[in-house]
């Protein structure tokens, strides 16, 4: 069956229709649509945080008690022992009991030597001399004296720490080694009667 058209006083009639007609919904401007707001980008975004990474922890505070002070920590820059402690640790070569008899200071040295003032070369020379001569005369017990050395002051500045009294450091090492060592049995701090830390005790062995 064909379609039938329109005539000309039809298709006049639907164009009136058609213009007087109204939209019951209007439809919103493109503008005014409603719909999700996209957040707004900041200028400079986070780095990316490492798979893994923590938050680091916040510093712990310092509560100050009224009246309490905090103690500073004291700092021992020298960590060597002592001649006094080194010698102290040795074992007794000489008889027990006059080894007690002369550290009370109650033996009285046969003979001594003050080495003060004289310089590092100069009192080992004099030191030799006079541990040869000792042991040849057959004596057993003399007296070294060193002193304790001069403290540095306050406004003594170094790189590293330095030990007051050289000679005090010094002569221990050189009556343990040659030529004087096989002549010494045994060297110790003299009792205060005698110098005290300032002298020592050196005990030789019999001549032969």
């Amino acid at each position: 069956m064909a379609r039938r058209r329109l005539t000309d006083d039809e298709r006049a009639l639907w164009q009136r229709v058609a213009r007087s007609a109204r939209q019951m919904r209007p439809e919103p401007a493109p503008e005014t649509r409603a719909g999700p707001v996209p957040d707004a980008k900041p200028a400079f975004p986070e780095p990316a945080r490492p798979v893994g990474a923590s938050r680091p922890l916040p510093m712990p505070q310092v509560i100050k008690r009224p009246g309490i002070s905090t103690p500073t920590p004291t700092i021992k820059l020298d960590l060597a022992e002592t001649v006094s402690e080194r010698l102290a640790r040795e074992p007794v070569r000489m008889d027990r009991n006059l080894h007690r008899t002369m550290t009370r200071g109650k033996m009285e040295p046969e003979a001594r030597i003050d080495l003060h003032g004289m310089t590092v070369t100069q009192a080992h020379g004099a030191l030799i001399g006079f541990i040869l001569s000792a042991h040849q005369r057959g004596l057993r017990l003399v007296l070294v004296i060193t002193g304790k050395g001069r403290k540095k002051g306050g406004d003594h500045v170094a790189p590293m720490p330095v030990r007051a009294g050289v000679l005090k450091h010094e002569v221990p090492h050189w009556l343990r080694s040659a030529p004087l060592g096989p002549m010494v049995m045994e060297l110790r701090e003299s009792h205060r009667s005698h110098g005290g830390s300032g002298a020592y005790y050196v005990y030789l062995r019999k001549r032969r």
